[in-house]
């Protein structure tokens, strides 16, 4: 490893937010400056939910542009990650066909029956190791294809969010398989596309660029946008282009054991392994199996995250009602603990709109008190949110044998600073909270091991343990949690007997 390596820029787009970072290395320590954010938010056109994909890589250029200003070192490479499972077409030409479907498109539903009934679920579980949920590629790719006979035609391929962006960056296509390991397109725990899986739905296997590693140098940034940008050259390269693959690069861990969670819009929780776990226990669990940067895999359970929060802010804002997340966190610390709970990941809570009021609208139909105040609704989401780590950690030990001693957060969701100390209280388990910017950290690590600088992971996570100070939260008030954890399992089998 140099003394003083070459800046890289990392692109993380999230499901809510997009931000540039710019990352430099110094000996065996990492700083991270954020050059640029913006929004991403959705758009809704008629009965369909889109990403704005054009507006999206306007950000991306205008945060190279930052990036790369005012820096006395080069900037040697450049990656992106993003959420999963969601991807674009393009066509011989290299043009987009339309704007990527959001992975809460409500069409997504009627796509997954129609697979599950050429294939049960049981059959696509071991095939892929990944669980069917209708967000899955499998069953978005299916759906678009019955709808459109011209987005198959041998000259489109498919790419995923991270991969197209570099695509349009490099001129390379190509699909990391962190990222294509969310698809349920490929062999479970392996790095190669499913054919027979592919042939059996009638999808076209010219569909399917080849498949590169995390780390892998694709190409430079072309010519075209190194005039627009006024930038030097710089390689494009693919990390852990699923943001919780990089995440979890940086996770400052020693053992193998631990239980993480990375929080943001979803909160994914889970354990590393070595093979993926296709028990139908597991499987019935919700439990799914994903790449990890190393050729582990991550076996994991989505999880509702602060979706939830950011919904109810949104809509008190549509109501002129403007409060900061520190202000939110204030209200919920002063409010009752323990008088209503949800079940986070209900699906009346899946989509957008008037968020608050399904909240209260739940808890008035399992005979709870329902929460009114601004503070009183946030607590219900933040105990809730800790409750369903806590159910989420009990099934880890079932299916593995091991309870984690201990569960590193990481993640937007370490800034909510009640919810990393109710998860402690919750699960009964020290947390061991950051970096916040996981996904950032790892995406800029990973293009060092790309660039020569770094040797891999174990080197990736002593230098994040040399570059970020955790906070540690210890469990308090066990036995008022553990009463309200009883209740919260009350809860949730009264809802599955309802339906």
């Amino acid at each position: 490893m140099g003394n003083q390596a070459a800046h890289v820029l990392a692109a993380d787009f999230g499901a809510g937010s997009g931000r540039v970072v710019r990352g430099s290395l110094d000996g065996n320590r990492l700083m991270l400056h954020e050059v640029y954010r913006f929004p991403n938010d959705p758009v809704q056109l008629r009965d369909e939910l889109h990403w704005d994909f054009l507006r999206l890589y306007h950000e991306l250029k205008q945060g190279i542009r930052k990036g790369t200003e005012g820096v006395s070192a080069q900037v040697s490479s450049i990656a992106v990650d993003t959420w999963g499972v969601d991807y674009g077409l393009i066509d011989g030409a290299g043009k987009l066909r339309r704007n990527p479907r959001h992975y809460r498109d409500a069409r997504h539903a009627k796509s997954m029956n129609d697979v599950l009934s050429k294939v049960s679920e049981q059959e696509l579980y071991s095939m892929s190791g990944v669980l069917p949920q209708q967000i899955n590629t499998i069953f978005q790719l299916f759906g678009h294809l019955q709808d459109s006979v011209a987005a198959a035609d041998a000259d489109t391929r498919l790419l995923f969010m991270p991969d197209l962006f570099h695509y349009y960056l490099s001129g390379e296509q190509a699909c990391e398989y962190t990222i294509a390991s969310t698809s349920g397109l490929l062999h479970s725990g392996e790095s190669r596309w499913n054919e027979s899986l592919i042939t059996r739905l009638g999808l076209p296997a010219s569909l399917f660029p080849r498949l590169v590693q995390p780390g892998t140098v694709l190409g430079h940034l072309t010519d075209d946008l190194v005039r627009e940008l006024h930038t030097g050259p710089m390689k494009v390269v693919s990390v852990g282009s699923h943001d919780t693959a990089s995440a979890l690069a940086a996770i400052p861990a020693t053992g193998t054991d631990f239980a993480f969670i990375s929080c943001g819009t979803w909160s994914l929780m889970g354990m590393e392994r070595e093979t993926p776990i296709l028990s139908d226990l597991s499987r019935e669990l919700g439990f799914t199996n994903e790449g990890t940067v190393s050729g582990k895999v991550r076996t994991l359970k989505n999880r509702s995250g602060l979706w939830l929060l950011q919904e109810c802010k949104r809509q008190w804002e549509r109501e002129n009602r403007f409060y900061s997340h520190e202000e939110l966190i204030q209200f919920a610390a002063s409010a009752r603990p323990h008088q209503s709970m949800i079940s986070p990941g209900d699906e009346v809570f899946m989509g957008p709109g008037n968020m608050p009021e399904r909240i209260r609208l739940y808890c008035e139909h399992t005979s709870q008190t329902a929460p009114e105040s601004t503070g009183a609704i946030v607590r219900c989401i933040l105990e809730s949110l800790a409750m369903e780590f806590r159910q989420t950690l009990d099934e880890l030990e079932q299916i593995t044998g091991i309870r984690p001693p201990s569960i590193h957060m990481v993640g937007g969701g370490v800034h909510n600073r009640l919810l990393c100390q109710f998860t402690a209280n919750a699960t009964g388990l020290p947390v061991i909270a950051g970096p916040v910017e996981a996904s950032s950290a790892g995406n800029c690590l990973l293009q060092y091991v790309a660039l020569g600088e770094v040797g891999g992971l174990s080197e990736i996570r002593d230098i994040v343990s040399a570059s970020f100070k955790p906070e540690m939260y210890t469990p308090q008030e066990s036995d008022r949690w553990q009463e309200a954890y009883g209740k919260y399992r009350q809860l949730n089998r009264l809802k599955q007997q309802q339906q």
